[in-house]
């Protein structure tokens, strides 16, 4: 029924990628990837979405990069009908968290804050595509590391701090933290509000 409502399968997808990764950047063949359908389809649709003004686009490193735009004038509706937030209490308690991205970080460990920025939201400015904050399994984070680099077909910058260290640099005001703190991000785990915590004192 939603196809219908909405044109195309193809087209429906792509709404559902984009709003379950409001913050997040995608070229052409990682889209075609990432929803499984042909790239020609997928090229039309994204004309659609951009005449329409449901998406926006830019031009970096010779790719032409696609996200959400944020101004759109239906913006919310369209990411109440195409988040794919959980609904589940765990999610409630956590509403900054899909179940999936939960369920990921607790097999490594007491994950407290992660969340994607530099390549996957098309943001330099922290140098580095994931930051894990928390006490985490090596073994466990080495593999799911190797994991996403093969999803992702692309080398993953990460950094991991316990929580003692990320709230110290925070309050030195040290500058890789706060250079963090305004990057564009897509936050995976935040258990208690650290991000919101971090605004306000900033």
């Amino acid at each position: 029924m939603i196809d219908q409502l909405f044109g195309s399968k193809t087209r429906v997808k792509l709404l559902q990628l984009f709003y379950s990764n409001p913050n997040r950047s995608y070229y052409v063949r990682e889209i075609t990837r990432k929803i499984d359908e042909q790239i020609n389809s997928v090229r039309r649709e994204l004309a659609n979405l951009l005449s329409i003004g449901i998406i926006i686009s830019r031009n970096e490193n010779n790719k032409l990069f696609y996200e959400v735009n944020q101004k759109f004038e239906y913006n919310k509706a369209l990411s109440e009908i195409f988040s794919n937030k959980s609904k589940s209490k765990e999610n409630n308690d956590n509403p900054n968290s899909t179940s999936t991205d939960l369920n990921i970080f607790k097999s490594i460990g007491n994950v407290e804050l992660a969340f994607y920025t530099g390549q996957f939201t098309n943001d330099e400015i922290s140098g580095i595509d994931l930051l894990i904050v928390g006490d985490v399994n090596n073994n466990k984070l080495e593999k799911f590391i190797i994991e996403l680099e093969a999803q992702e077909n692309k080398e993953i910058r990460y950094v991991v701090m316990n929580l003692e260290e990320y709230i110290y640099r925070q309050q030195v005001k040290d500058k890789f933290i706060s250079n963090i703190s305004v990057a564009k991000k897509v936050i995976l785990v935040d258990k208690n509000g650290i991000l919101e915590v971090e605004s306000l004192v900033i």
